[in-house]
């Protein structure tokens, strides 16, 4: 088992499967086999530029023996259905964020792998990323105190003048919470643990979009929410994500502690920023050193899983951290509907933390 490869099946080869695609070679653990699209002309394009060995349809790749691990890379709105079907067919899955739309989705994707002895990770897996871990590190080292408060904010004016495709993200499973959300959220239940009680208002500013081709979108979403996370440990963060806003001058994310405060660069990914600390008898902000690999592409998450199957340890980008997340971002429609507090039902454990220092295309924990 020491040297046992895990062989993927990526299913979906819309615009993040080259990020996937890259990150499946990333890690020795990986072995990518097949590819699968409902437009199978665009998987066989895809496979052949990218030289990876099959492309074929959705239930022929389910139906391969070969494939140990699905990466689920549809859209939103049929995440669960692809998922499901692959637990079905015996597969571990990955799946792009979020898990589900809907919590009695997210829910039946969790129990259905439990009662197989399958694996569900999900992105994003991001806050593995080497800054991210730096700051998690400081704030396990007590580099900050005890963290009191945090500040999330992800603004712009949405993806439609870029994205080739850009229909689902103004439809249910989109708008800046589901699409952006997870990243700012995982990332703040990884450095400050699961959230108890949330807050919080939403609207749609703006009826339809327009894309960079002149095609009008219609809105079906909200497109800026606003509120609070009340962890169990306390600490209080503030959370914005919009697609209504054309700038700002705001951080991306602060942690602050009783004795410090962390500045970290976006949670979407890598971002040549620099993770800062500011302690009082400093006077300045001053930039912290990044002890892991800075270069890790998205897939880290699913090497970490395939890892975590061979060696029979919990991986870090779980279903669980992933249903947490799914209802953190559905309370803050819930509250604002309500007009209340909204109280979850779910809870995570932190995932552990990375060791320092890995060596290139190795996953290997301690």
């Amino acid at each position: 088992m020491a040297n046992k490869t895990y062989k993927v099946g990526l299913i979906g080869v819309g615009n993040i499967s080259p990020a996937y695609i890259k990150g499946c070679r990333a890690f020795d653990i990986l072995d990518l086999v097949a590819v699968a699209d409902i437009d199978l002309d665009k998987a066989r394009k895809v496979a052949a530029e990218n030289n990876i060995p099959t492309a074929c349809s959705v239930d022929d790749l389910l139906a391969d023996p070969n494939v140990d691990i699905v990466v689920n890379l549809t859209i939103p709105a049929v995440h669960a259905e692809v998922s499901l079907k692959a637990l079905n067919a015996g597969k571990h899955i990955y799946t792009e964020k979020p898990l589900a739309i809907s919590l009695s989705d997210g829910k039946a994707i969790i129990d259905t792998a439990a009662a197989k002895g399958l694996r569900v990770g999900c992105a994003p897996d991001t806050f593995l990323f080497g800054q991210h871990q730096a700051a998690r590190k400081l704030i396990d080292e007590g580099a900050i105190g005890d963290p009191v408060a945090a500040v999330g904010f992800m603004l712009g004016h949405g993806p439609e003048r870029w994205h080739p495709n850009p229909d689902f993200f103004y439809a249910p499973g989109g708008g800046p919470m589901f699409d952006m959300g997870p990243y700012y959220v995982t990332c703040l239940v990884t450095l400050l643990g699961p959230v108890v009680r949330v807050s919080g208002a939403a609207r749609a500013s703006f009826p339809t979009r327009t894309t960079a081709s002149g095609r009008t979108l219609p809105v079906n979403v909200p497109t800026h929410y606003t509120g609070t996370l009340e962890f169990a440990s306390g600490a209080l963060a503030t959370l914005i994500t919009s697609f209504d806003v054309w700038g700002h001058r705001l951080p991306q994310m602060e942690i602050y502690g009783s004795v410090g405060s962390i500045a970290i660069p976006d949670p979407n990914g890598y971002d040549p920023r620099q993770v800062k600390l500011f302690v009082p008898e400093k006077h300045d902000w001053e930039v912290m050193p990044v002890e892991h690999r800075e270069d890790w592409a998205r897939g880290i998450g699913l090497a970490d899983m395939a890892y975590g199957i061979r060696d029979g340890r919990p991986h870090r980008a779980s279903g669980d951290l992933a249903y947490h997340v799914l209802e953190i971002m559905h309370a803050f429609s819930k509250a604002f509907e309500s007009g209340s507090y909204v109280t979850l039902q779910s809870t995570v454990e932190r995932p552990e933390a990375l060791p320092v220092g890995l060596p290139p295309r190795v996953l290997e924990m301690p």
